[in-house]
């Protein structure tokens, strides 16, 4: 039976690579990844620099994303349609490239998880759909770095405050976040703390964390926060792209 490992890479930064990770990488033959298109290289890039750092001998195996609507009317729908294409062409790719045979050489492969497995990705989901059609394979999951961990420590900050809860939620979701909870959000298209967040609360936002190209940002939602959505356009048309994530506190 083939052999997969789901390897978490942290947030960004080659350091956030943990021995276990190392470890789970060098048993590897190869490495899948979806390639989405010259504006997103940098993040097929991190994953060759991590391959070549630390297992040059595994190839690395890219399939094209496939497109979506950003916008959709259903956006659960649609996400999951886009998942079972995705699911599709990377069996396609696993069934071509690993052998069925789990006593050869050439039988386990990996996904590198930028972050950590558990966390807002669809790899998990993904592999589970190729199960469904059919794909027999072992699955074995290394944690990661997550980019809340990388958020905070860049700040200096603690995720949760004496006896506060944290919800982790999405740009998407932030409006259904009951009040007077602090807030981490990830996923946001846009700046939906300009909507859904008071001025008086405080914002600890960061791009690109772990990476050269690292952008931070503190301070109350009603003197920064346009500051910070003009610098996440600014950033995205720069690059091509941008992931962001943000802690929303609430005021006491």
């Amino acid at each position: 039976m083939r052999k997969l490992k789901v390897i978490g890479i942290g947030a960004g930064s080659p350091a956030h690579v943990t021995l276990e990770a190392i470890d789970a990488l060098q048993q590897c033959s190869v490495v899948f990844a979806l390639d989405k298109g010259a504006t997103k290289h940098d993040l097929l890039d991190a994953r060759r620099v991590i391959i070549n750092t630390h297992a040059p001998h595994v190839r690395l195996v890219t399939v094209p994303d496939p497109p979506r609507d950003r916008n959709p009317q259903e956006y659960g729908t649609e996400v999951r349609d886009w998942h079972e294409a995705r699911a599709v062409l990377l069996k396609q790719a696993i069934e071509t490239e690993l052998c069925d045979d789990s006593s050869s050489t050439n039988a386990t492969g990996a996904f590198l998880v930028w972050g950590d497995p558990s966390l807002y990705d669809s790899t998990l989901r993904i592999i589970e759909r190729m199960r469904n059609h059919g794909l027999e394979v072992d699955i074995d999951v290394i944690p990661g770095i997550t980019a809340i961990q990388a958020l905070t420590a860049a700040h200096a900050a603690t995720l949760n405050r004496i006896g506060k809860p944290v919800l982790v939620t999405t740009g998407r979701r932030l409006a259904e976040a009951p009040e007077n909870t602090d807030r981490v959000v990830m996923l946001d298209g846009g700046a939906a703390w300009l909507e859904h967040a008071r001025p008086e609360e405080e914002i600890l936002w960061g791009a690109y964390l772990g990476t050269e190209k690292e952008v931070l940002r503190r301070g109350r939602i009603g003197d920064i926060g346009t500051e910070i959505a003009e610098l996440k356009q600014q950033l995205r048309a720069e690059h091509g792209w941008i992931m962001d994530i943000y802690l929303l506190r609430s005021v006491d």
